[in-house]
């Protein structure tokens, strides 16, 4: 499993990351089944998020409920959460930070977040109250780092005009077929392209610029929820055929090639799963560090519909 580090953060952080947004109706033992394939596999990193679950904390309070970290355990883990999304309305005040902060730390059964995101862009969001909300919650040893999800570039750039933590993560949708943070630079200045319309205001380059790992959420989609493209072979059959003819050679599985296509990236990206089933987690692991070539690498992202002019 390849790693990396983080400023502030003691333990390893795996390029793999298990998400954890749909463990809501599993039970405790079927909870510590699929962690434990997590870190079997080599998995040091657990996502949340404040609002899953339906209502708010409720998969943070399953996963607390569930799993018992002893200290050591706990010194070997990261456990990220996220903020901001509330019932109709987005909220990036200072007391809804800090509160809901509060929140996902007694519904985990952690005394510290070691890394918060703020979830998706507020509109209304004041760099200010931001920063004094990751400030208390720093000085309070709460959150040991921060970052954003699915914000762009001069988004981060006007957090940063008060926040003075660093921003280490953004969190956002990246597939071989939802690839447009990727795509849209291979065609630049391309005129009546679709594909070379910038439409994250290349939040790629800006992140590799400024040390920001980006995080990639359904690693499997077609589009935006548009179910999976592994197996699809009505929309997706060139695709699947190279990623079988791939999964072969390595002998792995689909999902590792899928993986091992954003992991192969010298971004240094991650890769967040959301599946809840054991098996899967470990072939999805068995990507982490899986070394495709560039010319592998591209015969996936031209089969997958995106061009090279």
């Amino acid at each position: 499993m390849k790693t990396t580090t983080f400023p502030d953060l003691t333990a390893p952080a795996s390029n793999i990351i298990l998400g954890l947004m749909r463990i809501t109706e599993m039970s405790d033992d079927d909870i510590r089944a699929l962690v434990g394939a997590a870190r079997d596999s080599g998995i040091t990193f657990f996502d949340h998020a404040d609002v899953y679950g339906g209502a708010p904390h409720v998969c943070e309070q399953r996963f607390g409920d569930a799993i018992t970290l002893s200290p050591s355990e706990r010194e070997s883990v990261i456990i990220q959460s996220k903020v901001g999304i509330r019932d109709g309305f987005w909220d990036f005040s200072r007391e809804h930070i800090v509160e809901s902060a509060e929140q996902s730390l007694t519904a985990l059964g952690i005394e510290t977040l070691d890394i918060l995101l703020l979830h998706r862009p507020d509109a209304l969001v004041e760099p200010d109250e931001v920063a004094a909300a990751f400030d208390e919650l720093k000085a309070a040893g709460k959150v040991s780092a921060f970052g954003v999800s699915n914000h762009t570039p001069m988004q981060v750039e006007l957090l940063k005009k008060s926040v003075t933590q660093p921003l280490l993560v953004n969190q956002v949708q990246l597939s071989i077929t939802h690839a447009n943070l990727i795509a849209a630079g291979v065609s630049a200045n391309m005129n009546g392209l679709d594909q070379s319309i910038d439409r994250d205001n290349g939040i790629l380059d800006y992140s590799r610029v400024n040390d920001i790992t980006l995080q990639a959420w359904s690693p499997f989609q077609k589009g935006f929820f548009d179910g999976v493209f592994l197996g699809d072979r009505e929309h997706y059959a060139e695709l699947n055929d190279v990623i079988d003819e791939l999964a072969a050679a390595y002998s792995v599985a689909p999902e590792a090639i899928a993986v091992a296509w954003i992991t192969r990236h010298p971004a240094n990206m991650q890769v967040v799963l959301g599946t809840t089933n054991p098996r899967r987690v470990r072939d999805s692991a068995a990507g982490s560090d899986l070394p495709l070539t560039r010319q592998e690498w591209y015969r996936l992202f031209t089969a997958a519909g995106h061009l090279l002019p």
